[in-house]
């Protein structure tokens, strides 16, 4: 008999629209999170009424409202949670807003689940959903629907979570977003390794293919098309450069209609709503990371704090990466699915596979709100594979933040402790943001935008501290290195221009 306070998954749902699609209805992500919700609900199977009992909902913070200085561009709730609470009848007692970051939906699993082991909560939702393509496609028809919502009741708001992301010496030199930091990083892996631009874009190619063909078979996907190694790695006009070496279709895709729930309860909770056993998937372990600021990690390429999540998840859940029959790597971009089959020395063409929804790219990059898609389908392989594990790696920042979480329908005893926060690393690189005279590159990226591109460089300085910068790409041999692809150990000279920018030129 498992334990009345044993947290367990009942149910699991997502939605999700195409824009221009038969049934296709515009959905605001409040009423995007509400469908999701409602099919977490039913897919319970629960004899008795669930929305009554949920006393917790925790909602993941959409993109539109991830940052200080956006504005929803149709308006939004006032109280996230609670608009999305009121579409299935629920009244939870905690109403929570998640930061940014796309580990926390894996985080709030292990949370609740505490919470539930506790005695503290008896049935908890976390839901999260992203209109950002029905978004664009409005506005670009001129409609503006009014998605505002006044919504009474508390609210746990846990901020914006930018904590160790707001990097502005990088930010300040062109290198504004998640795209060419994570293209700094995976630079620095193509160095180790000794690869030109076009032999690691297939790289990342062959990596990518196998995720492209789950995509194609998932009704959930955004782009369900099954693709090549070598299409996604030749540069075309539609697959062009967005940050070197990353092709437009090798990068997460946020023009996305998508939302995911995931409902926790006690077994005795679950047994008074006359959940079905089969129904229930246990939380073997839950742990979570973070890790240095990109600019002061020793190795660019690396992620060390990714890799001490997933390890210490298979150590409290008592099983290694051999005995996890499902995967799901968080896939924004390559480098934390390398980072981690680096590690384990898992082949691009697992068999087992790496993704259990298409991946980021293909899938499609529901904001803060990914792996809540990759739990659920965790959730419905171990239901049909009785046994089986399954392991999600949630990522979040730019290989900032991790969690990790193992599921199978096998109980899991939690008079035991199943949940780790693993402690901060203190072996970062000195930085400097003094003037200074020359440096060696260490990693870079191109970053190609509608304003033009900019040469962002990561390096170190004579006394060996951490410098940022760019590259003067009017300068013919600075230009051919870069563009090139082959800067790596290049000296630089380095002067301050007028907006306090060090620009850096073959010495």
């Amino acid at each position: 008999m498992v334990a009345d306070n044993t947290p367990v998954i009942i149910g699991v749902g997502q939605y999700s629209e195409r824009v221009g699609e038969p049934g296709y209805e515009a959905l605001s992500y409040m009423d995007l999170g509400g469908r999701a919700l409602a099919a977490a609900i039913a897919d319970s199977g629960a004899t008795q009424p669930v929305a009554p009992i949920i006393d917790t909902v925790g909602a993941i913070r959409a993109f539109e409202i991830s940052r200080p200085d956006r504005e929803p561009p149709f308006g939004g709730s006032n109280n996230v949670p609670r608009s999305i609470a009121n579409r299935v009848g629920a009244n939870p007692s905690r109403a929570i807003l998640s930061t940014t970051g796309g580990q926390y939906n894996q985080y709030l699993v292990g949370e609740f689940a505490e919470a539930i082991a506790a005695g503290e909560s008896g049935c908890a939702a976390i839901v999260g959903a992203e209109a950002i393509s029905t978004a664009l496609a409005l506005a670009a028809k001129g409609e503006k629907p009014d998605w505002s919502e006044e919504v009474e009741g508390s609210l746990e708001d846990r901020g914006y979570g930018s904590d160790g992301l707001m990097e502005m010496g990088l930010f300040a030199h062109g290198a504004t977003g998640a795209i060419p930091l994570y293209a700094i990083a995976e630079n620095a892996r193509r160095a180790k390794l000794d690869l030109s631009l076009d032999e690691y874009r297939l790289k990342i190619g062959e990596l990518f293919e196998p995720f492209t063909r789950v995509a194609a078979n998932n009704p959930h996907a955004a782009a369900p098309k099954a693709r090549s190694a070598e299409e996604l790695a030749t540069i075309t006009e539609r697959n062009r450069i967005v940050a070197e070496p990353y092709a437009r279709m090798t990068v997460a895709r946020d023009q996305v209609n998508q939302s995911a729930a995931i409902l926790i309860a006690s077994a005795r909770k679950a047994r008074e709503m006359g959940v079905p056993e089969d129904k229930w998937v246990h939380i073997h372990a839950v742990t979570s990371a973070t890790e240095l600021e990109l600019s002061e990690r020793p190795d660019l390429s690396a992620n060390p704090a990714s890799i001490a999540s997933v390890e210490q998840a298979l150590a409290i859940a008592g099983k290694a990466m051999e005995d996890m029959a499902f995967l799901d790597f968080y896939s924004c971009f390559a480098i934390p699915v390398f980072n981690q089959i680096d590690h384990f020395g898992l082949s691009a063409n697992d068999p087992r596979g790496l993704t259990l929804t298409g991946g980021l790219p293909f899938f499609g990059g529901a904001g803060n709100n990914y792996s809540a898609h990759a739990i659920v389908e965790a959730v419905e392989r171990v239901r049909a594979n009785r046994g089986k594990f399954a392991l999600v790696g949630a990522n979040g920042g730019w290989m900032s933040k991790y969690a990790t979480g193992v599921y199978s329908t096998e109980p899991a005893d939690w008079s035991q402790a199943r949940v780790a926060k693993l402690p901060d690393a203190n072996n970062g690189v000195p930085r400097s943001h003094e003037p200074f005279e020359s440096a060696v590159v260490e990693s870079y990226t191109i970053n190609v935008t509608k304003k033009g591109a900019d040469a962002v460089w990561i390096g170190r300085n004579d006394a060996g501290e951490r410098v940022v910068g760019n590259a003067d790409l009017s300068n013919e041999p600075t230009r051919a290195a870069f563009e090139g692809g082959s800067p790596f150990g290049a000296r630089l000279a380095v002067t301050r221009d007028e907006r306090g920018r060090n620009i850096g030129r073959i010495a």
